[in-house]
């Protein structure tokens, strides 16, 4: 027996590597001193950009919105999901990457799928201003499905000192400011896909007319990035804190940015719920806790600021082609939200 016959193809690994190459290069910044195939990426921070620069840093996934792209033959925007989502995830401590590692796992190697999921990837580490720095592909033979993988990403910006936020500072009084999301982003899917691939039993082309569209196009509607909106106004230090709503929705996410002694109470009226959610809901018939504490309900991105601040935060945001919300407002509590 050989590697090849136990399930591991040596040349499908070198030619996926060959294929991948040039598109991290694409994404190569000013800091990057190694090239695609090192044992360990190098990248130094610029002195003259920071005056007291903390290294911010992430890892996270996509969850079971892999198993839409599995059913649709669609790769090539998983890729913006996961780096979007990491780049949110730092951007709310007021960071902004500086470069992004990938882990891709699978049974069996398929270059030109590996390349449209990298291809995702290095779009969206472009769009971001972040480095592809590298990563790893791995064959996994009889670990993984025939036809899936599992996708991984780690992340690392940076913040100066001084707009460093860290929520301290939020106090009663302070205005909530909701951004939209682009529809579930990368949370949901597993409670999404059982209402539409296994209660309605829709195939992923089959047309919705409440959406508009396929539901398979629907689900992988890329989750968006806030960083161009929002970093301008953390420079300014017009913001006090945020929060990025992923799994666990406004109910458990707002909650973790709020320091003790405050709480969050949030007007559901003050924004339209897409209607992406409001079908899942009917049509899964979940319940309205239940809507709030899985999904981001149209919500992606709450930032605090000081009310004296908000109507500047506000024009701030419209300036970038932006509609933000006020979404109500802090109070003093026990870190939780209470909607109302």
């Amino acid at each position: 027996m050989d590697y090849k016959t136990s399930g591991v193809d040596i040349d499908a690994g070198n030619e996926t590597v060959r294929r991948i190459r040039a598109l991290a290069k694409s994404t190569f910044t000013g800091g990057v001193l190694s090239d695609i195939g090192s044992f360990g990426g190098l990248f130094r921070l610029d002195p003259t950009a920071w005056k007291d620069p903390i290294l911010v840093s992430s890892a996270d996934g996509v969850g079971t919105k892999l198993k839409v792209a599995f059913l649709t033959n669609q790769h090539r925007t998983i890729g913006v999901d996961l780096v979007n989502h990491c780049v949110n995830d730092i951007l709310v401590q007021g960071a902004r990457p500086l470069f992004f590692l990938d882990y891709l796992a699978t049974g069996r190697l398929q270059p030109d799928i590996a390349e449209q999921v990298v291809e995702g990837l290095a779009r969206a580490c472009r769009d971001n201003g972040c480095a592809l720095l590298g990563g790893e592909t791995a064959e996994m033979p009889g670990f993984y499905a025939d036809g899936e993988y599992d996708l991984a990403g780690f992340i690392v910006g940076a913040v100066d000192g001084a707009t460093l936020i860290d929520g301290r500072s939020i106090a009663a009084g302070d205005v909530l400011i909701g951004l939209p999301s682009t529809g579930l982003h990368t949370n949901g899917y597993s409670l999404a896909r059982r209402i539409v691939f296994e209660r309605l039993a829709l195939k992923p082309d089959a047309r919705v007319p409440e959406l508009g569209a396929a539901i398979g196009d629907v689900l992988l509607t890329p989750h968006r990035s806030y960083l161009h909106a929002v970093y301008p106004l953390v420079v300014k230090g017009a913001i006090k804190g945020m929060a990025h709503i992923t799994g666990g929705g406004i109910t458990d996410n707002l909650p973790r940015a709020l320091p003790t002694g405050t709480a969050a109470r949030v007007d559901r009226a003050r924004w339209q719920v897409p209607p992406v959610f409001q079908w899942l809901q009917r049509v899964g018939e979940v319940p309205e806790a239940d809507m709030w504490r899985t999904f981001n309900m149209g919500i992606g991105l709450i930032i605090v600021c000081p009310a004296a601040l908000a109507v500047t935060v506000l024009d701030d945001l419209r300036t970038r082609h932006e509609s933000p919300v006020v979404i109500g407002d802090i109070v003093r509590g026990a870190q939780t939200v209470a909607y109302v």
